[in-house]
Parts: structure tokens; sequence; C-alpha cells
């Protein structure tokens, strides 16, 4: 397996889609890399060389914020969000969601809470 960043890429997909399993890099970036790598991106990982992963891998650590550097810049801002007490900190803090249709669309987070009356209803065949 090709080690990249600290994280062990899958060998059998091609390198465009398995570059995406290191975090803070997705599909679009990952096309950037291997444009600015010259690396083609049909290649699958296990046919890249010890120099094409060299390449990545500087190029990578020189422009992108990956890992535990972004997974630690995330977290304090989040940590920030709560102290300055923004409606988004007190949402994060009781781990509701942030964005979108909060009354619906956060039942997984609430534990499925139906209040409606038909929804927790038995079907008419079923004996009460």
């Amino acid at each position: 397996m090709a080690r990249i960043s600290g994280i062990n890429i899958p060998d059998n997909k091609k390198i465009e889609y398995s570059l995406s399993y290191i975090y803070g890099i997705g599909p679009s970036n990952s096309r950037v890399i291997l444009k600015s790598a010259n690396v083609s991106k049909d290649k699958r990982t296990k046919e890249l060389t010890t120099e094409e992963i060299n390449r990545i891998q500087n190029i990578v650590d020189r422009n992108y914020k990956v890992e535990g550097d972004l997974r630690r810049e995330v977290s304090e801002n989040v940590k920030r969000l709560k102290e300055v007490g923004a409606w988004r900190g007190t949402r994060h803090a009781r781990r509701l969601p942030i964005h979108g249709r909060t009354k619906t669309n956060s039942r997984t987070t609430r534990g499925n809470v139906r209040k409606t009356m038909g929804s927790g209803r038995k079907s008419s065949s079923e004996k009460t």
C-alpha cells in the first residue's frame, strides 16, 4: 500500500479516487494534484513508481493542509464559536444540525422523536 501524509491509500483503486481517502483532499483537489505531478489519473495506486508517489507527497505537503493540522483547525474553529456564544456554537454544543431545515432533519440526533398524529400509529390490520 502506498502511504501519503501518514495515510495508507488503497492499492486497487485509481489514484484519482484513492487520494480522496486523505482528510482534506476531495475529488477536485486530487485531479489538480495529479495534473501538477504529471501522473495519469487512470493509473491504479499499485502501478505508481516511488518517484511518482514522492512527487505527489511533496505537492500535498507544500500546498495543502491535511489530516491532523486540518482537523485541529476545524476543532479550534468550533471551539471559538462555542466560546463566543454564537448560534452555530450552541448548535454544535447541543449536537444538533447547524444548517438547513432543523425541524425534520434532526430526527436522528433527537432520538427519532415524532410528534405528528399518525406517524407512530400501528396499521389497522394489527390488533391493539
